[in-house]
């Protein structure tokens, strides 16, 4: 005769005492439940530590973005700022340029104008006249050794014999006389308000007389050296310009 064996089943249970009307409730929980409870509660230990990990990460995550954004939107700011900064000198540079511009017309209208006026007053055409002294003071072979400055205001030329000082232009000799470093100092004054001199350091043949009346181009000095230097001047209302912007003038 088969005896059939029972499986005991152990389990664990649980009394609840009522303290008013001391009724009780019996729980029975089985220990394949007990045991499998620790892991239940390490796998949610586990559950629960990653998810504040992640939550931490993706906390992290959004404040340096918002950091970042932050940042961003103050480097944005900034750049508006000098954007507009610049558009401000910009423009007011724009608007110096233009009143510069407008100052540089009118300069140049009135320099236009001033020179028209000075035209009209002093024209610079002297052709007509014989009196302006624009010839060059010396025919024949000659070398200009300097040119006219502050310091010295005249042209010094280099003369050699045969060559001959002519008046640069129509004129009276209002002076012949010498010194101790020229030999002939003559002047002659012109109706044009200039007055030219010409000055030799040795000793020429002289033509011109004082108190005479001279064309342009005819002879004062007739150098008789081998080789002299002769100064030119001139001066227009008693002060001394450059002889070459006189000579120039006329080409």
């Amino acid at each position: 005769m088969n005896h059939q064996r029972h499986k005991r089943r152990e389990s664990l249970s649980v009394l609840l005492i009522s303290n008013t009307d001391r009724s009780n409730r019996q729980f029975r929980i089985p220990l394949s439940v007990l045991r499998i409870l620790p892991v239940l509660l390490l796998l949610l230990l586990l559950l629960t530590g990653w998810l504040a990990y992640e939550f931490s990460v993706n906390w992290k995550k959004q404040t340096d973005l918002r950091t970042q954004l932050a940042e961003q939107q103050k480097l944005a700011e900034q750049l508006t700022e000098e954007k507009e900064q610049l558009s401000g000198d910009k423009l007011a540079l724009s608007e110096e340029n233009t009143s510069l511009k407008q100052q540089l017309e009118e300069l140049e209208q009135a320099a236009a104008e001033e020179t028209e006026e000075s035209a009209e007053e002093d024209p610079e055409d002297h052709s007509g006249d014989p009196t302006y002294p624009a010839r060059y003071p010396y025919s024949g072979a000659s070398v200009l050794l300097s040119s006219y400055t502050e310091e010295q205001p005249y042209l010094a030329i280099s003369a050699y014999t045969g060559g001959t000082v002519t008046a640069a232009g129509d004129g009276t000799v209002t002076s012949v006389a010498s010194d101790d470093i020229y030999q002939h100092i003559i002047e002659v004054t012109h109706e044009s308000g200039y007055t030219t001199r010409y000055l030799c350091h040795q000793s020429a043949e002289v033509s011109a007389e004082e108190g005479a009346s001279v064309a342009a181009g005819e002879v004062l000095l007739t150098i008789t050296a081998d080789e002299t230097q002769l100064d030119y001047q001139i001066l227009f209302d008693g002060a001394p310009v450059d002889p070459l912007s006189v000579i120039d003038a006329r080409g």
